[in-house]
């Protein structure tokens, strides 16, 4: 079959076509509905695999993380269990407000037993923090060397928590420099420190704090420039 043949053919008379040009035609048709199927349906469903693979890896390292967690469940509840009991340690270290004169009592007690003379106990304002707060004591006591060494011990052996801060070691102030004190007071140290103990916050101080700083949020404060101002056009009044 040559050109002059092709030009010649008629798709009124498709039956009558050369066998060669029948086969072109079938092999045109099966390649364009191969491709709309293709470009159709295929290439959705394609993507759509894509989309599925990639949830199942996701699902699969999910499952697996799962996995390793409850084969380490038993685990992870033993360790629960003592950062529970860790936890409840430390908070009976840490007294309530029907304990706390009790503790100062303990901390003045632990000077007096070791020899050291207090000049000074005053219990300050307590300062509030997250879930406790710190009862700083500002102390003076005088004494020796080791008498102060077993003072800080003692506190440290305390049941509660006691710290000392700012700690600041003199000597005694001498009244008279032509009479000097005999040879045991000559001896004593005078040490100043604040020492903090501290208490846990019940739920109701907590939820009274936790107001407070709302309500200090929420209020609108007073412009101190113009308080200043008018204070000061007043005293220039006679």
């Amino acid at each position: 079959m040559d050109l002059k043949e092709l030009n010649n053919l008629d798709f009124s008379t498709i039956g009558d076509w050369p066998p060669l040009a029948k086969g072109i035609l079938i092999l045109f048709l099966c390649a364009v509905l191969a491709g709309g199927w293709y470009w159709f349906f295929t290439l959705e469903q394609l993507d759509r695999l894509s989309r599925v693979e990639a949830q199942e890896t996701e699902l699969r390292a999910t499952f697996e993380s799962k996995q390793r967690l409850a084969a380490n469940l038993e685990t992870h509840r033993e360790q629960l269990a003592q950062m529970e009991e860790f936890l409840q340690d430390l908070l009976r270290q840490l007294p309530g407000s029907a304990e706390v004169a009790a503790l100062l009592v303990d901390v003045s007690q632990t000077g007096l037993s070791v020899g050291l003379t207090f000049e000074l106990f005053q219990p300050t304002a307590e300062v509030s923090k997250s879930f406790y707060a710190e009862l700083p004591i500002q102390v003076q006591v005088t004494g020796n060397y080791h008498e102060l060494g077993n003072f800080i011990s003692g506190l440290a052996a305390l049941p509660r928590i006691v710290t000392v801060h700012e700690v600041a070691i003199t000597t005694p102030d001498k009244k008279d420099p032509r009479n000097p004190p005999p040879a045991p007071v000559a001896n004593k140290l005078s040490m100043r420190a604040t020492v903090k103990t501290y208490r846990y916050l019940e739920d109701s101080e907590m939820a009274k704090e936790q107001e407070g700083k709302k309500g200090t949020k929420g209020g609108k404060p007073t412009p101190a420039g113009k308080g200043q101002a008018a204070g000061q056009k007043e005293s220039t009044k006679p």
